[in-house]
């Protein structure tokens, strides 16, 4: 696994805060639904971010995915507007598994739960 730098780190954190901020106040798509940015992963060169959504209240993800990848260009100017970077990073946005991975390990203890309470009994 490769060493994370504290510049990286700071980095993805406030391009993490300024895309919520960006996506929740600016975009007014309402195929977006409620879009929550989980995690930034940048190079170590900072010329492309990797952006983790998460959304609520939509049914299709892929087409979410879509049409942030499509405002892409228009995020990354509004980002260059509000960070103080030499290069804004190139943004790719795919959906964040791991809510839903979680929930569905929680899913599976709570039924192991259930299982070993009906044994008992």
């Amino acid at each position: 696994m490769p060493r994370e730098f504290n510049r990286t780190r700071r980095v993805n954190e406030q391009l993490k805060r300024e895309l919520a901020q960006i996506i929740q106040l600016e975009l007014k798509d309402p195929r977006l639904g409620m879009v929550t940015v989980s995690a930034v992963e940048t190079t170590r060169d900072l010329n492309h971010a990797t952006v983790y959504v998460t959304v609520f209240g939509v049914d299709s993800t892929p087409q979410v995915i879509f049409l942030l990848n499509e405002a892409a260009g228009y995020l990354r100017n509004e980002l260059a507007r509000r960070v103080h970077m030499r290069t804004v990073p190139a943004l790719s946005f795919v959906f964040d598994e791991s809510i839903a991975r979680g929930n569905h390990v929680r899913e599976l203890i709570d039924e192991m739960n259930i299982q070993s309470e009906n044994e008992t009994n």
